[in-house]
């Protein structure tokens, strides 16, 4: 795997060889859907106590059929997000090479780290064994209350504190997207939370994609599911690089201003024992615009053990999944490292619908 710590690889005018997948593994973008995008969801600052059935209905609809969404009027000041994904971009644009060398690692369990993402060929159409995903990652614990700060890089000066705030914003819609999510299933409004367990494990990951001049050779990021639970992510603006599966087809997520898209963890997946999608999605790259992102994911601690909520089991629904600790799902999750990985599925009882 490429470890440069700058981007001086993206002034070509070709894809350099390390970044070009097997001719089976490459985008084909002009084979993606012509479908609409994902569902969007206005919150309209609505409460919990009078929150509307239709909104429910939604959600739940974009849970099963989707396994992402976008809501708008989410109740967190635009100007907050737009300083922090300035933050987020010149980090990785201007960050000090001693700083970024400080933070670049390829071991991807490290708590904080700048890093690349990559993909085992196993082919023999390339003399490469890995080729290098078209991105930097930067990633590293967040939490709302306590202070993190001693973790993060010092530079650019400002983003630790736009950070601080911004997590506590997150984790407040965190919160109620995951009342939402489990009154859809028609389940008590912490039903999931509690479930997922106290002491949350939380992490956050922004991704930048240089321009690239020949899309069709590369990706941004390699098809994957989350392993989390939630993950509310931040696009920047006038850009659409992600892509979810649908009926099979690839479709492309539409940058709405001042909107979240929200996706499903693998972990929802099985505490609604299926009725609600973690579903396979990837980015791709363009020729014109950098895009940058920021994940904020919400999972369990390596404790917490997971499994079908009983209420959304019966005879005709039997349980899809065995109960597991967490660990076990992370294990996995780094044994199948550099693949597509089909982690959730390694626990299944029966094959999904």
């Amino acid at each position: 795997m490429e470890t440069s710590s700058s981007f001086q690889w993206t002034s070509s005018d070709t894809v350099p060889s390390n970044f070009i997948l097997p001719e089976n593994k490459r985008p084909h973008l002009s084979q993606d859907s012509v479908l609409s995008s994902i569902p969007i969801i206005d919150l309209e600052n609505y409460t919990d106590d009078d929150i509307p059935s239709s909104i429910l209905e939604k959600i739940s609809k974009a849970c099963e059929e989707y396994g992402f969404f976008q809501i708008i009027n989410h109740g967190i000041p635009e100007e907050l997000c737009n300083r922090m994904m300035d933050a987020i971009t010149k980090l990785f644009e201007s960050m000090p090479p001693e700083e970024r060398k400080q933070f670049f690692t390829t071991d991807l369990t490290k708590q904080v780290k700048l890093f690349n993402y990559y993909i085992n060929t196993d082919s023999a159409n390339t003399t490469q064994d890995k080729v290098q995903m078209w991105s930097e990652s930067f990633s590293h614990p967040w939490h709302p209350v306590d202070d993190t700060s001693h973790l993060l890089p010092g530079n650019p000066p400002y983003y630790r504190e736009v950070f601080g705030e911004y997590a506590k914003e997150i984790y407040e819609l965190m919160n109620r997207l995951l009342r939402l999510i489990s009154q859809g299933l028609g389940l008590e409004k912490d039903c999931l939370k509690k479930r997922v367990g106290e002491h949350p494990s939380l992490d956050a990951q922004s991704n930048y994609y240089p321009p690239c001049p020949e899309p069709e050779l590369t990706l941004g990021l390699n098809v994957h599911t989350d392993l989390n639970a939630l993950t509310v992510l931040r696009q920047s603006p006038g850009v659409t690089g992600l892509q979810v599966i649908k009926d099979g087809e690839w479709v492309a997520v539409d940058f709405v201003p001042n909107a979240f898209v929200i996706n499903l963890g693998d972990q929802i997946q099985v505490l609604s024992n299926g009725r609600y999608k973690s579903v396979h999605h990837r980015a791709v790259t363009n020729k014109e615009q950098r895009r940058v992102t920021l994940a904020m994911f919400y999972g369990p601690n390596r404790d917490s053990v997971i499994g079908p909520i009983e209420e959304l089991v019966d005879e005709h629904h039997p349980p899809l999944y065995r109960n597991y600790r967490y660990s076990e799902f992370q294990d996995e999750f780094f044994r199948q490292v550099g693949t597509r990985r089909m982690v959730k599925e390694a626990f299944q009882l029966t094959k999904c619908s």
